[in-house]
């Protein structure tokens, strides 16, 4: 062998040992276990046997480490017991024989074991990926910017690990105004995710256009009724599906808002002086959905309100002021967000939804969505 294979054999064994053991902290105790019980046997009385416990280094192995590394610490495992069998001269005991035919079986049946697991582990990892990036089309993060309007958003599911389900949000640009849409899907999590695309697709595909906020709603409308009627097996689960929904405009050349409210819990405007305000519509149109007839831009009636440089207008569903402390009590968000006043819209939404995380004790009930947006600069603070 030359000079050269000799000095990179230690390394080529290093790098191999390192493949077939991806978890050294997990194995360090199988692995000190195997050491010390052919140690610990050399110095016991002859009637005090350790080998049996062998087989929990593997089993150990097994739980936190791969085939790969389960199959190897189970052939140290029995080479452990070998050499125990050595020291006292029992190699071919029926004792040791028993243990070592043992140990093999379930080495096997772990290494097996696994095997399978991280088998249905790769494919939902796959599975996860998928349905990430496909609740990540359908609910697409907001543009820090649009025109004279800064936004932020955050979105939590009732369901763990997802990132989409009832609630529902989106923006748009037209030629000269920033439009919003935030809804609520009755339902929440998973089982919701569909009407939540419908409503999504019906306002992307309308509202960059050139058209009314009133045309823009009464598109939507049909689009939405279209869409669950569709989707519903029977009249009867089609009257239970609606969505709530407030769509504002923004004109860039205007300080003012245009808001229409489908049944949704109004807004919130806070002023650049620290004032909150709630934005109560006068007349509400009903949920999409809901609508009887062919809906018409008539139907709509937009209500107009002051918002200036600075002001900020905050979006939300009712998963926010819906949610309970363990003593029952409603979230107070004109009062957080009016403690808050001075935020500039991403650190006023961070700040609300770990208040509100604070105030249910960790897990939301329901779906929550919130959205700021802000014209203009603003004040410093925050």
């Amino acid at each position: 062998m030359s000079t050269a294979t000799t000095a990179t054999f230690p390394v080529t064994l290093l790098r191999a040992f390192r493949r077939l053991m991806p978890h050294p902290p997990w194995l360090l105790g199988p692995l000190l276990l195997i050491v010390a019980i052919p140690v610990a046997d050399a110095f016991l009385p002859p009637d005090i046997h350790l080998a049996h416990l062998l087989t929990v280094a593997t089993a150990v192995t097994a739980v936190g480490a791969g085939p790969r590394a389960t199959a190897l610490v189970g052939a140290a495992a029995l080479l452990a017991l070998t050499a125990a069998g050595l020291e006292r001269h029992t190699l071919t005991s029926e004792s040791v024989v028993v243990e070592w035919c043992a140990l093999v079986a379930v080495s096997a049946v772990l290494v097996a074991f696994a095997h399978l697991r991280d088998r249905h582990e790769r494919a939902l990892r796959r599975a996860r990926s998928v349905s990430d990036t496909a609740q990540r089309v359908v609910l697409r993060p907001l543009p820090e910017r649009a025109g004279p309007v800064r936004l932020a958003s955050e979105y939590r599911s009732a369901d763990a690990d997802t990132h989409v389900g009832g609630d529902l949000y989106a923006s748009a640009r037209t030629v000269g105004s920033t439009r919003l849409i935030i809804g609520d899907v009755r339902g929440k999590g998973l089982a919701s995710i569909s009407d939540t695309a419908i409503v999504l697709g019906a306002f992307r595909a309308a509202a960059h256009r050139e058209m009314p906020l009133a045309e823009l709603v009464s598109y939507v409308e049909d689009a939405v009724r279209w869409g669950l009627a569709e989707f519903s097996p029977s009249e009867t689960e089609l009257a239970e599906r609606f969505v709530t929904a407030v769509l504002v405009d923004i004109p860039d050349d205007e300080p003012v808002v245009h808001m229409v409210s489908c049944g949704h819990p109004p807004p919130l405007l806070v002023r650049s002086g620290g004032t909150v305000t709630t934005l109560h519509v006068a007349d509400p149109a009903p949920p999409l959905g809901l609508a009887v007839g062919a809906a018409s831009a008539l139907s709509y009636v937009p209500a107009s309100f002051p918002f200036r440089d600075g002001d900020r207008l905050v979006l939300y569903t009712d998963g926010v002021t819906e949610a309970r402390d363990p003593g029952g009590r409603f979230y107070p968000l004109s009062e957080r967000v009016a403690m808050r006043a001075d935020h500039q819209p991403a650190p006023l939404v961070d700040a609300i939804t770990a208040d509100l995380r604070d105030h249910v004790g960790g897990r939301l009930g329901d779906d929550m969505a919130l959205v700021v947006a802000q014209r203009g600069p603003g004040p410093a603070g925050g």
